[in-house]
């Protein structure tokens, strides 16, 4: 019998937006998953600098990105941490969850692939889940090779084939602080609600307004 699949995606969410929703829905769909977990992280243990918007602002904008979806779920687990959390223990803690009868999944965009090699026991969790990677716009291909002195042939031909090929939507949250900072659209980056929300508690604006 095969196993249940959860796919995990974690990130600051500094907004979410449709390049958010709409690549990991897709990788989701590739997994054969049968629910996709939104989990919004304190702040990045490899960035010096916290969220612009509070954590609960932040949870509340993924909560209303994903309403209506009955497959989507969103976790404030890390947020819920006195330190930042590291993606290994918030692994750890579904595969608890489920008792072993789930496979996890746990997603990385293209653009984060670098990093890999500073995350927390980044072999353990190599190990003990499936880190699925994402295509992203304005990024090369995934590929880790380069990885093999230091993971090993095993790990990196297992990365390799979790690779998943997601469309190419060419949004960031940065850019979208920014044009918010302008005064700028951005409705057609954004989930309706979430744009509405933002506007009604002055979300991302600039010093000077």
């Amino acid at each position: 019998m095969m196993k249940r699949r959860i796919v995990l995606f974690g990130g600051t969410f500094d907004p979410i937006h449709l390049g958010h929703t709409t690549v990991a829905a897709d990788a989701a769909k590739h997994i054969g998953a049968e629910k996709l977990v939104f989990i919004v992280a304190k702040r990045s243990p490899l960035k010096g600098f916290p969220p612009e918007a509070s954590d609960d602002d932040r949870l509340e904008m993924i909560t209303l990105a994903t309403a209506g979806e009955k497959s989507f779920e969103v976790s404030d687990f890390e947020l819920q941490k006195p330190a930042p959390s590291y993606t290994l223990e918030t692994v750890q803690k579904f595969q608890k969850e489920y008792e072993g009868k789930a496979s996890i999944y746990w997603l990385v965009g293209a653009d984060g692939v670098d990093d890999l090699a500073y995350w927390h026991m980044i072999i353990e969790l190599i190990d003990v889940c499936n880190l699925t990677t994402m295509y992203r716009a304005g990024c090369e291909p995934p590929n880790f090779t380069k990885f093999e002195a230091i993971w090993g042939r095993r790990r990196v031909d297992t990365l390799n084939r979790n690779i998943v090929q997601t469309p190419l939507v060419d949004i960031s949250s940065t850019e979208i602080r920014k044009r918010l900072a302008e005064g700028r659209d951005v409705s057609k980056m954004l989930h309706p609600a979430v744009s509405g929300y933002i506007r009604q508690h002055g979300l991302y604006q600039s010093q000077e307004k």
